[in-house]
């Protein structure tokens, strides 16, 4: 098979930018209407969002997690873990979550670090936007911001932020050497990401993930653990873990991605594209 040309490529990353976009901006509406997200959509085929079992969603949560939190901000989870749990995040710390949705995370993160920390949230999803910024007004959270942008261009400077989380949304990016590359920039020499996400067994090629599910259904896209980790060290960090934690479908797994940039790592500048901050409570 030939290669792709830089023409066949924007337009392919174009296409996967818009699917889950248009996705998740119904989500979003299905939460604001206090819908289960997928009953209407249908992204419960397959999806991040599936309401029946236990392997997506807000049933992933301690119920003391959900108990204080908006509902709409519970209906919204559509992830495939708990990265809150696993990043052991500590008061005063700066956090990102890459594809905050409604905010659960954010919202829970927020919690952890205390009122000297703070919580970031970015999404490309107009909508889900406007759904976390009523939740987070809801839970009355003043140090929350969520900034708009797509994760491949995280919209901070460089060495600014403690932890870097995401929920079942690295595998949704149709670039994700530049979402690592991006996240290794914004943390500070010392920090660290906490990372769930749908992860594929080495035994699986690409064209039999997308054979388990589509591209927005958190299936298509997934990496392997060895291209997990080979992007990972690539992009600079040390120190790569990644464990399966439950089954989502024949050969693909949630999993806990952890690794830390190296205390002596350089501070490097972002790109001319990667701007445009907006939004906060």
């Amino acid at each position: 098979m030939l290669n792709p040309t830089p023409e066949e490529n924007a337009v392919s990353t174009s296409d996967i930018h818009e699917e889950v976009r248009a996705r998740y901006a119904q989500a979003a509406a299905e939460a604001t209407a206090g819908t289960q997200p997928g009953i209407v959509s249908g992204c419960g085929e397959g999806g991040c969002c599936a309401p029946e079992d236990a392997v997506f969603g807000s049933a992933l949560y301690a119920d003391a997690d959900r108990g204080d939190l908006p509902d709409q901000a519970v209906l919204a989870s559509l992830g495939c873990g708990n990265p809150t749990a696993v990043a052991d995040l500590r008061e005063g710390e700066v956090v990102l979550d890459l594809g905050s949705g409604g905010g659960i995370d954010v919202l829970l993160s927020a919690r952890r670090v205390g009122p000297t920390g703070k919580a970031y949230g970015l999404d490309m999803t107009d909508e889900m936007l406007a759904l976390a910024l009523r939740n987070a007004a809801e839970a009355g959270a003043t140090n929350v911001e969520f900034l708009k942008g797509r994760i491949e261009e995280i919209p901070l400077p460089a060495a600014t932020v403690d932890v870097v989380i995401s929920n079942c949304v690295v595998n949704l990016s149709p670039d994700k050497q530049a979402v690592l590359r991006e996240t290794f920039r914004v943390l500070r020499p010392g920090g660290r990401i906490g990372i769930s996400d749908v992860v594929a067994e080495d035994r699986l090629t690409a064209d039999e993930r997308a054979e388990r599910g589509g591209w927005a259904g958190c299936i298509a896209g997934a990496l392997s653990v060895g291209e997990y980790r080979a992007f990972l060290d690539a992009a600079g960090f040390r120190d790569v873990d990644v464990t399966f934690t439950h089954e989502v479908a024949d050969g693909l797994h949630g999993a806990i991605v952890r690794a830390v940039k190296p205390d002596d790592a350089p501070v490097v500048a972002a790109p001319a594209a990667a701007s445009g901050a907006t939004g906060c409570c």
